[in-house]
Order: structure tokens, then C-alpha cells, then sequence
């Protein structure tokens, strides 16, 4: 299976997903608002592919890509504010209350 993480948004929402045989195993869909917030709300894997990291990829891609934007994170999905826990630098970009 290819791993490449591919990407689309449309007027302020987005996923970014891996797919295999031209089926989405893996996606993580975001809401981009005008205060430059990306707000990830779903992450889901395909039960066939747990434990392939495929999850952990598409976060880490999220963090990446809201570098090069210059932007910052909001993770409202439980899944996604786990591996901002876990890992310490993707908090640079975390969007903070207030």
C-alpha cells in the first residue's frame, strides 16, 4: 500500500487522507476558520489498517502542514489531542484559549 498522504479543501474544510486501491483508508478532516485556527474534528482509520500507524501520520502531516501555513491547531478530536499529549513538539502550534 502506498502511505502518500494526500490532501483537498474546499471553502474552509479539508481532510487530509491515504488511500489504498483508490479507496480512503485513513482520513483526518479539518475546519480552517478565517482566525487562522485549523480545528481538526475526525480522525478515523479503517479496522483492517489499525495498528499501521496510519492515524499518528496524518496528525504529524496536520502539524506540518499548519507550519508552513503559519498557522495554529485546535484539536477537538479525542483522537488527535491524544498525540498533541503525547508529543510535546507539535504544541508550537497548538491554538491557545483566550
Amino acid at each position: 500500500m502506498n502511505k502518500d498522504i494526500q490532501h483537498k479543501e474546499t471553502d474552509g474544510k479539508g481532510m487530509f487522507y491515504i488511500e489504498d486501491d483508490g479507496e480512503i483508508v485513513a482520513e483526518l478532516t479539518y475546519t480552517l476558520k478565517d482566525n487562522q485556527i485549523m480545528t481538526i474534528d475526525h480522525t478515523e482509520t479503517d479496522p483492517k489498517y489499525s495498528g499501521e500507524g496510519l492515524a499518528s501520520s496524518l496528525v504529524k502531516h496536520s502539524v506540518d502542514f499548519a507550519k508552513e501555513k503559519e498557522i495554529k491547531i485546535d484539536p477537538l478530536c479525542a483522537y488527535a489531542a491524544k498525540q498533541f499529549e503525547r508529543h510535546e513538539e507539535y504544541r508550537e502550534v497548538q491554538a491557545t484559549e483566550g
